[in-house]
């Protein structure tokens, strides 16, 4: 058996490996596009599900995937195409309240817990300057919503109401309560 990540994001690399047991990076390539009439909580956790669905594994192997998205009025803010995509979103978020909300699968066969963890975020009034020398970081351009909490934009988060590591991209609690769940063996040795 084996522990698979479905991602590539180096932050969600990191955040898996705070649990100190063995996995393997196996990204699986879907189509990440969502349904702008549904519900975004729905809408990440169906693409984590697919995401999942699609990566290669044995029977018993257990498959870690997860989607993150910025939702700003019920609207989804994924990550920007460009530099003036990224300034458009920080200033869409500044001075304003927004949702981060990451659907995590954990898949096992044919077993799949899918939860959908969602913090909410106040982001302080940005300047113009704050923004643009941000975004000339390179740092928001493969972020939802164009930031890292964990990195400058840490200086934008005012206020903070969920889990932290969701904001990254892997909610680490909800995970760990999942995988107890689904693979207790893989638990035993981490406790």
């Amino acid at each position: 058996m084996q522990l698979i990540l479905a991602s590539q994001s180096p932050r969600r690399k990191e955040l898996l490996g705070l649990f100190h047991i063995p996995f393997v990076i196996r990204a699986s390539d879907i189509d990440e596009a969502m349904d702008p009439k549904k519900a975004p909580a729905h809408e990440v956790a169906r693409v984590s599900r697919a995401k999942a669905e699609a990566t290669p594994r044995a029977p018993e192997d257990v498959v870690i995937a997860a989607d993150t998205v910025v939702v700003l009025g019920g609207t989804v803010l994924g990550k920007p195409a460009d530099e003036a995509d990224a300034i458009r979103m920080l200033t869409a978020l500044s001075g304003r309240d927004h949702q981060v909300m990451t659907g995590v699968t954990v898949l096992r066969g044919d077993t799949a817990l899918v939860h959908t963890e969602i913090t909410d975020i106040h982001f302080r009034p940005l300047s113009r300057q704050e923004i643009a020398r941000y975004v000339a970081t390179g740092e928001p351009m493969d972020k939802a919503g164009a930031y890292g909490i964990q990195g400058g934009a840490a200086l934008f988060a005012e206020k903070m109401h969920g889990d932290y590591y969701n904001v990254m991209g892997l909610p680490v609690c909800a995970l760990w309560k999942m995988l107890q769940q689904i693979a207790p063996e893989i638990m035993e040795d981490t406790q």
